[in-house]
């Protein structure tokens, strides 16, 4: 069936982006579900004038803002642990830079304003276009530009002060 054959495709791609967002694997699991399944009622909808991949993750993001507004939680996005695993070469205390490094960056992206931060992290993470981060965001690809750039820009703020840690 064409629908399965989607949810096949797609479903590992929403269920990374969702559980970048919250770092819970119970919730993410949860929402993704929750976005194949408005995905699918709402197929008919879809007109075709952005990639399908876009249109889920804009579903995705509308049903991350729909539970937090619910539980009244703060957005928590985690990188990826690519520090998990330290590299054969590292030195233990290179490995806990890294880490300090990646902890400093979560506590700066989670202090970001909500577009500032679905912005860069669809960009940054997820590779999407401007254009798609604005589908994805409910907003313009300008508006997804300047999202970006101010999510940037005080990101760089952030970690280039000596209080955040």
């Amino acid at each position: 069936m064409a629908l399965d054959m989607l949810a096949e495709r797609h479903h590992a791609m929403v269920y990374r982006f969702v559980l970048s967002r919250t770092g819970d694997e119970e919730r993410a699991a949860d929402v993704t579900q929750d976005t194949f399944v408005k995905a699918f009622r709402g197929m008919a909808s879809f007109r075709g004038e952005s990639s399908f991949r876009t249109w889920l993750l804009a579903i995705a993001t509308n049903e991350l803002r729909a539970g937090f507004r619910k539980t009244e939680r703060r957005v928590e996005v985690s990188l990826h642990r690519a520090s998990d695993l330290p590299h054969p070469d590292d030195l233990p205390d290179t490995h806990a830079v890294r880490e300090s490094e990646i902890q400093r960056i979560r506590t700066a992206l989670a202090h970001l304003p909500e577009k500032q931060r679905l912005s860069v992290a669809l960009r940054l993470f997820d590779g999407l276009s401007f254009r798609e981060v604005g589908i994805a965001t409910g907003s313009t690809e300008g508006s997804a530009r300047v999202n970006f750039f101010h999510g940037i820009r005080r990101l760089r703020e952030m970690l280039d002060e000596d209080g955040l840690h």
